[in-house]
């Protein structure tokens, strides 16, 4: 029985034992997590840059050849052949369509031969009215017969006007058998083929095919009445940034990202459309490459400031709160900062500050999702973007 009371003492002495150990072990363990600081998240930090730009304002447009014509034809006849291909480039004076002109040419030999005849005449009058005053002098004709003589010199010239007049129209007929390009420019397809009879009567001509002018194109789109407005008021200011004396556009296709092609505007209309709010505007750009084809849907690209230095940062330094437009700044003691900014447009990635942030201070660009304000960091500075040379100007699209 002693015996058994010993072990049992000597069991619970070890237990109690353990247990201790365990608390202290715990106990050690939880005070050390304690007093163990939390560590600094690691985040990289850009400085505030300033920048001198131009904002521009981007619209909707579409593209638009600055000539189209439609080709119809002067005579009719039957179409004899066509020389062009569908949508190939043709120069002024490329013919386009032949019209069978054994008609025309036959009508054409008949008035140049009546014209012969005509000259032939007034040849002979002619000579029988410059013996007019020797004759009278010799009384060899009356006077009556002089007058005669010149009469019929004068109807002989006026004959021969006429024949020349009518000899002339045919020739132009015969001519306008050959139907020519008017304008340099990219074809359309043949509307009515070979062998087919085509009107050449005015008002009622046949339409042969079309030709748009290729480069340069317009571009109109509708300008807002407060974006006119602004646009007057720096026109009149003299604050608009001009090249050669024109405004800049730039323009972007459906297919593109940038604004790459620059033009300038070429006009304004001269009323605000008064149900939908808005002015047509036209713009010129050139077209060398032949891609803008008329009716392309396209963005333009107006200035609509002047000329500003404007504080920049990284777009993707930007967080939003409930709406609300953010930045976390590196405060001097290494910690992060809350604050709220107002944003202007984009520029390059970058993004115009217009309230909220000083130059040259240090914002949070690259960690923003794991920092919260008043959390320490471990900052790593990015290298700052070089500020923009002096003449040359950053130009800005609006959000």
């Amino acid at each position: 029985m002693r015996d058994n009371h010993l072990r049992f003492k000597t069991v619970f002495c070890f237990f109690l034992a353990a247990g201790a150990g365990l608390l202290t072990g715990c106990y050690s363990k939880s005070a050390q997590s304690v007093q163990q600081p939390p560590s600094a998240a690691k985040v990289t930090v850009a400085p505030v840059g300033k920048q001198e730009v131009v904002e521009w304002e981007e619209f909707t447009g579409r593209t638009e050849a600055i000539e189209t014509v439609e080709v119809r034809p002067r005579v009719s006849g039957h179409i004899q052949e066509v020389h062009f291909q569908s949508g190939e480039l043709v120069k002024k004076g490329d013919v386009l369509f032949t019209i069978d002109p054994r008609w025309h040419k036959a009508e054409f030999d008949r008035r140049a031969a009546e014209y012969e005849q005509a000259r032939v005449r007034l040849e002979n009058a002619q000579r029988e009215a410059g013996r007019i005053e020797t004759l009278l002098a010799n009384k060899a004709i009356s006077t009556e017969e002089a007058e005669g003589r010149q009469s019929r010199y004068n109807e002989a010239k006026a004959a021969l006007h006429a024949a020349e007049a009518a000899r002339d129209f045919t020739k132009l007929d015969l001519d306008l058998t050959q139907i020519k390009a008017p304008i340099d420019g990219r074809v359309s397809r043949a509307l009515v083929t070979q062998g087919n009879f085509i009107s050449g009567v005015a008002g009622n001509a046949t339409l042969l095919t079309t030709i748009v002018t290729v480069d340069p194109v317009y571009v109109y789109a509708d300008f807002d009445e407060n974006s006119l407005l602004k646009f007057n008021r720096l026109i009149a200011e003299k604050k608009l940034p001009l090249e050669n004396g024109k405004v800049p556009v730039q323009l972007q296709l459906g297919d593109e990202k940038e604004f790459s092609r620059q033009g300038y505007i070429e006009s304004l209309d001269n009323r605000l459309d008064a149900n939908t709010g808005s002015i047509l505007l036209r713009a010129l750009f050139p077209n060398n490459d032949g891609r803008v084809v008329p009716g392309l849907f396209a963005r333009i690209r107006v200035p609509l400031s002047d000329r500003y230095p404007a504080l920049t940062i990284e777009e993707r330094s930007v967080g939003t709160d409930q709406g609300q437009k953010f930045v976390l700044a590196l405060s001097s003691t290494n910690t992060v900062e809350y604050r709220p900014v107002k944003l202007g447009p984009v520029i390059d990635g970058k993004r115009i500050v217009r309230a909220g942030l000083n130059e040259g201070e240090e914002i949070v660009v690259n960690g923003l999702a794991r920092v919260r304000p008043g959390m320490p960091v471990s900052a790593e500075r990015q290298v700052a973007t070089s500020r923009v040379p002096a003449g040359k100007e950053l130009k800005t699209a609006q959000n």
